[in-house]
């Protein structure tokens, strides 16, 4: 599993600031996903050829908690999701008793902490990192997010406590998850899936999350499926804050081939639905529409087509993903699930012979040239496949600012309408030729 690194302080001692410096910096960030970062509560980066998952206790909004609760509801989050836990004090104002109250909830962890001393802008400030001893974390690192200061010596740290503990599968293993916003029915359809197979072969539990790995074989396939429903809930306070939910979500997306999102057949698509589509968009995954509840739908011939036509409507970045109907308390319809899961798996490792590909490219330019934009016109010279898990396709051209947006969403559509994609996003990289 990814490995998960926390932050977690009192208000105001700067732990988004650390936060922004981290994925910010030159760090060799591998990527700072943009429907991650909207939220600005986890970002993936790389040190030293080691990755990490940075998690922003900061960024989780609490609104009026109480002062005590709040503090205690982000250093919750920091117990349970993360590795190793970063400890931002104040460098200016010094040992507060909120310091060591938050001292006394990390000791309970058991996990490592790193004591990160903020707002030591020069030498002659060190001094100020003496009385942080008290704390019981051994060496304070000094560091100043303004200036950049100790930063490399945090980051050498929180790579030297760093284990390779992911759990890996055999290539063969299809891993997908079953992702959506609170009571479509996520539990009920694992369940749904797994009791229908009866052919569990394991279960595997995370060591920080909580999320569980199911293995099983169905029709001579060996498959992976990543349940992230069983949310701890923890008072009123700790509840309220979805992003809590959205740290699992994020880590079994990202952990799996397929994401099977989960719409309310009765209620229809709302705005937080495509908010956690965006996630699987984001990370680039393939995806699968499953509209649960569909028994209690009234219906008649023209319902399901209505259905689909309003989630592509609504869902218009995922065109690509393939619609099923499904109630998970009935057990019905769950069979259609797998040759979509299997569609997607296939075309998402797809490979395509670079004879092809330019042809395709030739074609398209051909039929419709490049349109003169930014003052130059583009010439592409070729193309050529260079990863899988998605496509994803180098097209080397004179200049890529010579290409409109619009202009390589048309030559994706033409490359999705000449080869079956269905399922899986594609991507293009537009390189200057040398």
């Amino acid at each position: 599993m990814p490995y998960k690194v926390a932050i977690v302080g009192r208000p105001n001692v700067g732990k988004s600031s650390l936060f922004n410096r981290l994925i910010g910096s030159r760090l060799s960030i591998t990527d700072d996903q943009p429907g991650v970062t909207r939220d600005r509560i986890y970002a993936r980066a790389e040190w030293l050829t080691k990755n990490f998952r940075l998690i922003d206790t900061g960024g989780i909004d609490l609104g009026d908690a109480p002062f005590l609760n709040q503090i205690k509801a982000q250093a919750q989050v920091a117990m349970d999701e993360a590795d190793t836990i970063i400890f931002v004090v104040d460098g200016k104002n010094g040992l507060t008793d909120a310091d060591y109250y938050i001292a006394k909830l990390l000791y309970k962890t058991e996990k490592p902490v790193i004591l990160a001393v903020n707002k030591i802008d020069d030498l002659n400030q060190l001094a100020n990192t003496y009385e942080f001893y008290a704390l019981g974390f051994g060496d304070p690192i000094a560091v100043s997010t303004i200036h950049g200061i100790g930063i490399g010596d945090l980051l050498d740290k929180v790579i030297e406590l760093m284990t390779d503990d992911d759990i890996i599968y055999d290539d063969s293993v299809i891993q997908f998850c079953v992702v959506g916003r609170p009571n479509v029915g996520k539990s009920s359809l694992v369940n749904a899936i797994l009791g229908e197979e009866r052919v569990i072969v394991s279960e595997i539990s995370g060591t920080t999350t909580d999320a569980i790995d199911t293995q099983f074989r169905k029709d001579r396939k060996d498959y992976v499926v990543i349940d992230t429903a069983g949310i701890k809930k923890r008072g009123k306070v700790y509840e309220s804050t979805d992003k809590y939910s959205v740290l699992r979500a994020l880590s079994a997306i990202e952990r799996s081939d397929i994401a099977l999102i989960v719409i309310d057949g009765e209620e229809g698509v709302i705005e937080q639905d495509k908010h956690v589509a965006g996630y699987i968009t984001d990370y680039g995954k393939g995806c699968v529409i499953v509209v649960n509840k569909w028994d209690a739908v009234e219906k008649d011939d023209k319902t399901m087509k209505k259905m689909e036509d309003k989630i592509r409507d609504e869902f218009k970045f995922l065109e690509y993903a393939p619609i099923v109907f499904v109630s998970a308390k009935n057990n019905q319809r769950i069979h259609t699930i797998f040759p979509a899961i299997n569609t997607c798996y296939e075309n998402y490792q797809k490979q395509v012979q670079t004879s092809l590909i330019n042809d395709l490219i030739q074609d398209a330019v051909a039929m419709n040239p490049s349109p003169i934009h930014n003052h130059g016109k583009a010439q592409f010279n070729y193309a050529t496949q260079v990863a899988i898990k998605p496509p994803t396709f180098l097209i080397y051209v004179n200049n890529p600012d010579f290409v409109h947006f619009s202009y390589e969403r048309y030559l994706l559509n033409q490359i999705r309408s000449a080869i079956d994609f269905t399922g899986t996003p594609v991507r293009l990289v537009l390189r200057k030729k040398v």
